[in-house]
């Protein structure tokens, strides 16, 4: 089996003009970051003025063609080769869950609506699953390098537009007083949860210099710190201990990702058992009433009345109830839905599984757990050879679930950013593997990613 061949391939290009786009939006928007609730209850009635500029319409179309061509250079490249695909699972899962959770809904869903840009993440999607191991290397420096160029962006503009990137008004965080970092990025929390993303990959992917590396890391760790979203603090730190354990146990958490091996029926037996118990001691030591006792209180009503959550779940359940096959479709939570339903600040449903039924129904929460399981073990089984990344950046996923919605393909741009960054890196370290069965003589370094010095 030969390697790839060096050639004109420029999907890594996509990833930095994507973050280029989402600055761009909030450059031109003359957005005050303080006043982001009334921009939706403004967009939701209908008198903010959504139209794009001239500058940021042409960036997208650029944008867009640059998407479409590098994604179909790869795939077409790839066949042409007659390369094997790195891994069938993952193609396969990414493929049934954007049928299911994206072309489904959008046809057969109670509000139908059929758009090309539910295309755009198909072919960028199916060219990531494609990589190979310089491809994701250049996938992941490519993005590490401009995550640190978005930061250092909203870092200068400080001084220059603070009302664009700071909100001043925040006062639900641990430091009173102290203005929220927002950057150029559509929230704090997406500016927080991406400066992680870029500190892991600043962390398996260090520079060749010294200096650069400390730099970075000082830029990423004071924007993470300044952004205030306790959901990126617990990621990291989740996925911080993640990269330490790969580094210093990276054996035995390959094992749990290998299905031919006895460690992943064990972790499987033992995920399930702790399940049904902790499902069992809710009910016999009735911890729904106490949740129940402590929203009566007057702390857990406040801590409700400052999230609204428990209503949009609500919202979203009835509407997989109505829906319950193909859910309501890609128009749910739009600014009529929101207004309809009086809760302009409802862009999405805040938890990944509720979002998908009530978007794509049960078909699209099947699809969901599938795909979730298959990124779940590729993550274990490729933790070593991506120096800790891949189960990293799926912890980060996982705990952003909980209260976002990272791996909707309605579209792409930030949304989809650490979503197929992950895809990327256990898509090459697969492809990597696959030369240990047809040439066993030769010896196949483990990992495509260097070592740096």
């Amino acid at each position: 089996m030969t390697p790839r061949k060096s050639g004109f391939d420029i999907l890594h290009w996509v990833f930095p003009a994507m973050l280029m786009l989402a600055a761009l939006g909030v450059l031109t928007s003359g957005r005050d970051l303080s006043e982001a609730f009334l921009t939706l209850e403004k967009e939701v009635e209908g008198v903010l003025d959504t139209t794009r500029g001239p500058v940021l319409a042409w960036t997208q179309r650029v944008v867009s063609v640059l998407l479409i061509a590098a994604s179909l250079q790869r795939i077409a490249s790839h066949f042409m080769e007659r390369r094997p695909v790195p891994s069938a699972s993952l193609t396969t899962a990414f493929l049934f869950f954007w049928l299911a959770t994206v072309a489904l809904p959008a046809a057969f869903g109670a509000k139908p609506m059929i758009s090309h840009e539910f295309a755009y993440s198909l072919l960028l999607g199916l060219a990531v699953t494609l990589s190979g191991p310089k491809d994701a290397e250049r996938v992941l420096d490519a993005s590490r390098n401009g995550l640190f160029v978005y930061m250092l962006a909203g870092i200068a503009l400080v001084p220059l537009a603070p009302g664009l990137v700071l909100d001043t008004n925040y006062a639900q965080g641990l430091l009173p007083g102290v203005p929220r970092f927002g950057g150029v990025a559509s929230h704090p929390v997406a500016m927080g949860m991406l400066c992680q993303t870029g500190l892991l990959l600043l962390w398996a992917r260090p520079f060749e210099r010294r200096w650069l590396n400390v730099a970075c890391w000082t830029i990423g760790l004071v924007v993470l710190f300044f952004a205030q979203s306790k959901t990126a603090w617990v990621a990291f730190m989740i996925s911080a201990l993640c990269m330490v354990l790969v580094r210093r146990t990276p054996d035995s958490v390959e094992r749990m990702g290998d299905p031919r091996d006895s460690s992943f029926g064990v972790l499987l037996c033992f995920g399930i058992i702790v399940l049904v118990l902790a499902a069992l001691g809710a009910f016999v030591a009735d911890v729904p009433g106490m949740i129940d006792d402590y929203f009566n209180t007057a702390a857990g009503a406040q801590l409700a009345s400052l999230t609204g959550r428990d209503r949009i779940w609500i919202v979203a359940m009835e509407e997989w109830a109505n829906n319950p096959v193909f859910g309501y479709g890609p128009l749910i939570w739009d600014a009529d839905y929101r207004q309809s339903i009086g809760m302009p600040n409802a862009t999405h449903a805040h938890n990944q599984m509720i979002d998908t039924l009530a978007r794509a129904g049960t078909i699209g929460g099947i699809a969901l757990t599938i795909y979730a399981i298959v990124l779940l073990v590729m993550s274990f089984r490729y933790a070593r050879a991506t120096r800790g990344l891949s189960l990293a950046m799926f912890a980060t996923l996982f705990m952003l679930s909980i209260s976002e919605v990272p791996l909707m393909l309605a579209g792409y741009g930030t949304d989809v950013f650490t979503h197929l960054l992950l895809v990327a890196a256990v898509a090459g370290a697969a492809a990597a593997r696959k030369p240990r069965t047809a040439v066993r003589a030769e010896p196949i370094t483990p990992t495509p990613f260097r070592t740096v010095a």
